[in-house]
């Protein structure tokens, strides 16, 4: 069975460099994108201060729906290019939101939300899988190593995806 550490650390480019090393572990040999999708959304969710809600958004060929996700009841469908999470999937860049209510567009799946960072999953071919997408309910939650950190989380996790349909 696999164990989150519940951990303090001083330095948070450590911790995302711990996390990574749990995230392969966890994600290794699985080959079902709903599996992983749900675990990954735990681990961070449970592993990161100072959040109200983890997960995913999948691209299904004409907007993004909501997957597996840790938090309150999401918004289940959202265009591309709205709000933050349909800016990251349109732009195909990470959006780091201090203060979501600056933000035009922003969608409010909840309200405690006020920052915000989504990073675009996008698969080796260039083809959009999703995003994943993290709220805070503080403003200024996120910052340079989160962007760092929640990239390569990501590209972990693609990887381990993308691992896995090579061997499927």
């Amino acid at each position: 069975m696999f164990h989150i550490e519940s951990q303090q650390y001083d330095n948070k480019s450590q911790h995302y460099a711990d996390l990574l090393l749990q995230a392969r572990g966890l994600l290794l040999g699985e080959h079902d994108l709903i599996a992983n999708a749900a675990n990954f959304s735990a681990l961070i969710f449970n592993s990161l201060p100072k959040l109200n809600w983890a997960g995913f958004y999948l691209f299904d060929g004409k907007e993004l729906v909501v997957g597996p996700f840790q938090g309150k009841p999401a918004c289940v469908r959202i265009p591309l290019g709205s709000g933050v999470c349909g800016t990251a999937a349109n732009t195909r860049q990470t959006q780091v939101v201090a203060d979501v209510n600056a933000f035009a567009g922003h969608i409010a799946c909840d309200a405690a939300s006020q920052s915000e960072i989504v990073v675009p999953l996008v698969h080796a071919d260039g083809t959009l899988l999703g995003v994943w997408d993290c709220d805070s309910f503080v403003t200024d939650r996120f910052d340079e190593d989160d962007h760092q950190g929640m990239e390569a989380l990501c590209a972990c996790f693609m990887s381990c995806l993308e691992g896995a349909a090579a061997k499927g």
